[in-house]
């Protein structure tokens, strides 16, 4: 069905210097309808805090979505 590796931490975002997001990638495979993966994307918003960032479809029905969050960075106080 999908896919759902750990995620990953990428560099800073061009244009922005001080905001990082970290990605992760789902596969969804020609069988899942769109409303499983709509449920599975909600989800993943709600509870992780996830936002879509890229929908790939394939060649065969095979659709890759990668989802990123925001690094949120906290200062210690001297």
């Amino acid at each position: 069905m999908e896919q759902i590796p750990s995620p990953r931490t990428s560099g800073r975002r061009p244009g922005r210097s001080d905001v990082e997001y970290e990605y992760r990638t789902i596969t969804l495979s020609r069988d899942t309808s769109r409303s499983e993966a709509r449920r599975l994307l909600t989800e993943a918003a709600e509870h992780g805090h996830w936002e879509l960032s890229r929908v790939r479809l394939y060649l065969g029905g095979r659709r890759q979505v990668q989802l990123r969050r925001r690094i949120v960075r906290v200062v210690r106080p001297s």
